[in-house]
């Protein structure tokens, strides 16, 4: 299956998905992270601009695609899942259902994320951290751990293409950690530019831009 673009970080053979999704295949592994599903009802709670209420379902509607084309025994939500615990607790009733149809058959891993700190009440493992092999799942990015997976910053890279500027969202990775981009709609990105992403990632590093056809360029500093 080659709908991707593959790296290695500690020994595990690792696949960038167009979708923003990383796929490890030797484990049937697929990490996502940033969902942020209910950000339009958090922000209306909060008196905020009104967004149309559709961020969640276009959100599960992607994962869906990309759980029908892997077929993972894992699935590992790296954290902000939802865009609050009240979010999560606002989830209409059909959300709630289809997040149980994606689960089902599947071990489901959701760390904790700083949006959504606690447990929520639907189904799966609740965690603040996963290890499997040499790898280790978290929110966060540390600068000491070695094989680390984390999300958080919701990296975007820009660049300049024949006269056009081209921004889209996108993993970063070096010999140490990989930092996935946010895969929720409504969730925008820090340029790779942009402290802590340039003190976390060595000079080294690569950015794989995400969309239909995912490709590596040196991190764009």
């Amino acid at each position: 299956m080659n709908f991707g673009y593959d790296f290695s970080l500690s020994g595990a053979r690792l696949t960038a998905l167009g979708s923003g999704a990383l796929w490890w295949a030797e484990h049937g592994l697929l990490c996502i992270s940033d969902l942020h599903l209910g950000k339009s009802e958090r922000i209306a709670r909060r008196g905020g601009t009104t967004l149309p209420p559709y961020e969640t379902r276009d959100t599960l509607a992607k994962l869906a695609h990309d759980l029908e084309r892997c077929n993972p025994q894992i699935v590992v939500a790296l954290g902000d899942s939802f865009d609050d615990l009240g979010a999560a607790d606002a989830l209409p009733a059909d959300e709630r259902a289809w997040i149980a149809r994606l689960q089902a058959g599947r071990k489901w891993v959701w760390i904790e994320g700083n949006h959504d700190p606690g447990p929520v009440v639907l189904g799966g493992t609740h965690l603040s951290a996963f290890k499997q092999d040499a790898l280790v799942f978290r929110h966060i990015a540390t600068q000491s751990t070695q094989g680390e997976v984390s999300g958080h910053y919701h990296p975007k890279a820009a660049l300049s293409l024949k006269g056009r500027n081209i921004s889209r969202p996108a993993f970063l990775y070096d010999d140490a950690r990989v930092i996935l981009p946010a895969y929720g709609t409504y969730t925008g990105g820090l340029r790779t530019s942009a402290d802590p992403l340039r003190s976390l990632m060595s000079p080294q590093a690569c950015a794989i831009l995400t969309g239909p056809h995912p490709t590596a360029v040196p991190m764009p500093r």
